[in-house]
């Protein structure tokens, strides 16, 4: 019993840091009103460290990623027909959360205080995707405004390595390395995120008010809910897909432990001895269950989808913005399919998916960006269960698809 007492503390210790952070500021806050002025460049100071390292970071993180591919093409059905689960199962967990957000709407009447927006790119639709997608020159990618810009550059540079082959291999060394260095450089700055985001919240709360320790109730309710919602009756109809009745049980059956695993550990990668105990439990074969769980683990996140979305609706509402428009909506999907996809190499991936969209959007990152951060951590431990557990039930329907596997 002590052992795993130790194992839940050190399992849940950056969320447990984070909110012990939250709650010391807002009671700064609550006390001392707007004298926590003094306080605020605590916070500043975390989100500048954060600026900065973000860039360098996921450019070595996606290059080093892809360089380190395997160039075969044994696998390459059962390869299509896993990213195409994966994809679909994102965008329907997105659209439940929309529809969600929409049955209980996050109003308006948390709007804080005016304040300019980041500038946009207006033009055509044509002018606006490709400033979205690709940046006029080298130095715009060394901006958080292109981020998106980045992550495409970062791909075509970690195949290019690959490409390559051993005249490349020094260059494949060197993303390696980097890749290393940022993500121990990143570690350290997130160390100073309790006392980075306890100044900010302080901050909050002596400035907007003790009513902002509410904002956060309904948005988390209405999280909690959709994703108990879609767990269960859409892991159950996605059973009843691979293999109806019979599929339903034996998933239901063997899907306690990765369960509880999930929730005790809070981590998707800790999940996936357990996901592979179950699956082959299961029944599903040796070559599915190993290709797409250990892939799963980074690559396929139906929790952080439905995050993403919940964030970008409770910015809009925060900042008095209309999210109906569909083009807005469809913007929020494909933002969401990155996020899911890119979060899942980077250490505390969940932040850089939120500068991304903050970005994309043009909030102002320093109002938005700590508040999609506390967000983030007041839903993870659910959203981890979705992630993970989503691998079991995507393995079972790439294995009903590709080798009509049946319970």
């Amino acid at each position: 019993m002590e052992v795993k007492k130790i194992n839940f503390l050190q399992s849940y210790s950056s969320i447990l840091w984070l909110l012990g952070g939250i709650i010391i500021g807002s009671i700064f806050g609550l006390v001392f009103g707007e004298d926590v002025l003094i306080i605020k460049p605590l916070g500043d100071i975390f989100l500048n460290l954060l600026f900065t390292a973000i860039i360098p970071l996921i450019f070595f993180t996606i290059g080093s990623s892809i360089a380190n591919l395997e160039r075969t093409e044994k696998l390459g059905k059962l390869f299509v027909i896993m990213i195409l689960v994966f994809l679909v199962t994102i965008l329907i967990s997105a659209i439940v959360m929309i529809c969600a957000v929409y049955l209980f709407p996050i109003h308006e009447d948390i709007a804080i205080a005016k304040v300019p927006f980041e500038e946009v790119a207006s033009g055509s639709a044509g002018d606006q995707i490709a400033k979205l997608l690709t940046a006029n020159d080298f130095f715009e990618l060394l901006s958080r405004k292109s981020m998106l810009a980045l992550i495409i550059f970062s791909f075509l540079v970690g195949f290019a390595t690959l490409q390559s082959g051993e005249k490349g291999k020094a260059f494949k060394s060197f993303l390696d390395s980097g890749n290393e260095v940022m993500k121990q450089l990143l570690n350290i700055i997130m160390k100073s995120a309790p006392i980075g985001l306890g100044a900010y919240f302080a901050y909050q709360v002596g400035v907007f008010g003790p009513q902002l320790l509410g904002v956060y109730a309904k948005p988390m309710a209405v999280y909690y809910g959709a994703c108990i919602f879609y767990f269960f009756v859409f892991f159950s109809l996605y059973a009843l897909v691979s293999g109806g009745k019979r599929a339903f049980k034996v998933f239901w059956g063997n899907n306690i432990t990765p369960s509880l695993t999930a929730v005790g550990t809070c981590s998707s990668i800790a999940t996936i001895p357990a996901n592979l105990d179950a699956a082959e439990k299961m029944g599903i074969p040796s070559h599915v269950r190993n290709l797409v769980i250990p892939l799963g683990a980074p690559l396929h996140k139906d929790g952080s989808s439905m995050s993403s979305i919940l964030k970008i609706t409770f910015l809009f509402a925060m900042f008095g913005k209309d999210f109906s428009d569909p083009m807005t909506i469809l913007l929020a999907l494909g933002i969401t399919v990155v996020v899911s996809i890119v979060e899942g190499g980077i250490p505390n991936g969940g932040y850089i998916g939120e500068i991304l969209a903050i970005t994309v959007y043009g909030f102002p990152m320093e109002q938005a960006l700590p508040v999609a951060m506390i967000l983030g951590t007041l839903v993870d431990p659910i959203a981890t269960l979705l992630n993970a557990n989503g691998d079991v039930i995507c393995s079972m329907m790439v294995s009903r698809f590709s080798e009509k596997t049946k319970w």
